[in-house]
């Protein structure tokens, strides 16, 4: 009764005052930038953070949240009408998507995405409501030490999750743990590494690392596929209608979906990327029609689409409760909440109780605004995107150095924004991953001082990380996370050089 009082106080917060037209600002600007090729919800909430400045924090952060549902919603149309995935975790939507477009099922295609979207994020915000007070109040029990293993477990997780080489996730968290390093040491007072420069004293701005790898790399990307050539016009959208025999054959995939993306959400690092690529595996393997996945098979649109949308809810769990983002969009967030001097973690429940209730009831709030702002005005988005790419890559590129200049009214934090959007181009082009070094470079501060704090308390005995048994649990898995990548290639070599049953062995 006190949750569902609680989440009574956060809705009506949410759609009072300005606070509506907040989130219908967020979901509409979220959609639009979500649905951009390449541009996913962080870089949405990256290039328009530093435009809630002055704002009313639980307002501010209303309106990022909408931005990141909108962002998840619009993330599906560019999949399914340009075979080009929004982010990293709407990949999996072109598998089916793009096919059902060229089938001329484009209306199908985007209505099962939008309902998809709708009740995976619905589900998602129902977990999200009943276990995030409880799992608060667990962490309030966790120690310095705790805290400290808990950090070093979800940069492992995050380097050993992501996509491509888990060497180079840890060589991408290293970067940004390194980076950290730079300003005034707070226990000892001296510069480390600013090079003589007062604008470094205090750090390089977090702000503009996340403006600078996600916005102004992603205009650098672009801008080298426009002048490649590899830019594709959107199909026509065809009549926007689902058969009831879709309809049935999608109705237990949208539970399934949302379920796997909730609780692969909850994982630090795993994100939707990991949720999606869940989702659609296991859907296929149940699948009695495994043939017509990669061809524009429903289940293979909508069980992605849920996932997605249930893992954001799933990703604020550990955010809201031990301040440990869950994923990149989740960790520019994470970077909006310490602006405004709110520290997240186990007391944000009780000392915040306005600003937690309410962002969790305005994501209530936006994802039935998306669902009634997506479907009817599907053709308008799918005309956005025949915008020319190279106005809208002006646009978003004008937004991030304006942004960027707004920090602390500086040009040196536009040149070192620039810089960082040169770093993040030259990441991508070796295929090292942004996210771990963004959240290396966001959770660093809570590393340094939760290890500092624990050795203290225990007189600098290191026995404390393995005698405690949270510790020792986070321990062996982050251990197990380190070495799971390294078994999975051993394995994979030793399948690769087995010879085949059907291979024709010489006589003996």
């Amino acid at each position: 009764m006190d949750v569902f009082l609680n989440l009574l106080s956060g809705v009506q917060t949410a759609v009072s005052g300005g606070n509506l037209l907040f989130i219908l600002i967020g979901a509409a600007v979220g959609t639009w930038v979500g649905m951009l090729p390449g541009i996913g919800p962080a870089t949405a909430i990256a290039v328009l953070l530093p435009f809630t400045f002055g704002m009313d924090p639980t307002s501010a952060l209303i309106m990022l949240s909408g931005i990141y549902f909108g962002a998840m919603y619009g993330g599906s149309i560019a999949s399914i009408m340009l075979n080009i995935p929004g982010d990293a975790s709407s990949v999996m939507s072109t598998l089916d998507g793009y096919p059902m477009a060229q089938k001329g099922r484009a209306g199908a295609a985007l209505l099962l995405s939008a309902a998809a979207s709708f009740v995976g994020g619905t589900l998602g915000l129902i977990g999200l409501t009943l276990i995030a007070e409880p799992v608060s109040r667990l962490a309030v029990k966790l120690g310095p030490s705790e805290y400290f293993m808990l950090m070093v477990f979800a940069l492992a997780a995050t380097a050993s999750t992501v996509s491509g080489s888990a060497v180079r996730g840890f060589i991408s968290l290293l970067i940004g743990l390194a980076i950290a390093t730079i300003g005034i040491d707070l226990q000892s007072g001296s510069s480390r590494f600013t090079f003589g420069m007062p604008e470094l004293a205090d750090g390089a701005p977090l702000l503009a690392a996340i403006i600078g790898v996600y916005a102004v790399t992603e205009v650098m990307v672009t801008a080298e596929n426009l002048v490649a050539g590899r830019w594709t016009a959107p199909q026509a959208i065809g009549k926007l209608w689902a058969t009831k025999a879709e309809w049935m054959r999608v109705r237990f995939t949208l539970v399934r979906g949302a379920v796997i993306g909730f609780v692969v959400g909850l994982l630090p690092g795993a994100g939707g990327a990991v949720a999606t690529l869940f989702a659609y595996s296991t859907e296929m393997r149940l699948s009695s029609r495994k043939e017509e996945f990669g061809k524009g098979a429903p289940e293979g649109l909508v069980a992605p689409e849920a996932a997605n949308n249930a893992s954001v809810s799933g990703a604020l769990v550990p955010l809201l409760t031990l301040g440990i983002p869950g994923s990149s969009a989740t960790a520019v967030l994470l970077g909006a909440l310490m602006m405004y001097g709110i520290q997240p973690g186990p007391r944000l429940f009780t000392e915040q109780p306005v600003l937690t209730w309410g962002v969790i009831g305005g994501l209530y709030v936006a994802n039935i605004v998306l669902l009634f702002l997506n479907v009817p005005l599907i053709g308008l988005w799918v005309r956005v995107l025949r915008v020319p790419a190279a106005l809208m890559m002006t646009v978003i590129m004008v937004l991030a150095v304006t942004g960027a200049f707004s920090l602390s009214n500086s040009l040196f934090d536009v040149w070192l924004t620039l810089g960082f959007g040169a770093m993040g181009y030259l990441m991508r082009k070796a295929g090292i991953p942004i996210t771990p070094m963004i959240l290396g470079l966001v959770l660093s501060s809570t590393l340094e001082q939760s290890l500092r704090q624990s050795l203290s308390l225990s007189g600098s005995d290191w026995s404390v990380f393995v005698t405690r048994p949270v510790c020792l649990i986070l321990l062996i898995l982050t251990v197990l996370m380190i070495l799971s990548p390294l078994l999975a290639a051993r394995r994979k070599r030793r399948a690769d050089t087995r010879p085949a049953d059907d291979e024709v062995r010489p006589d003996v």
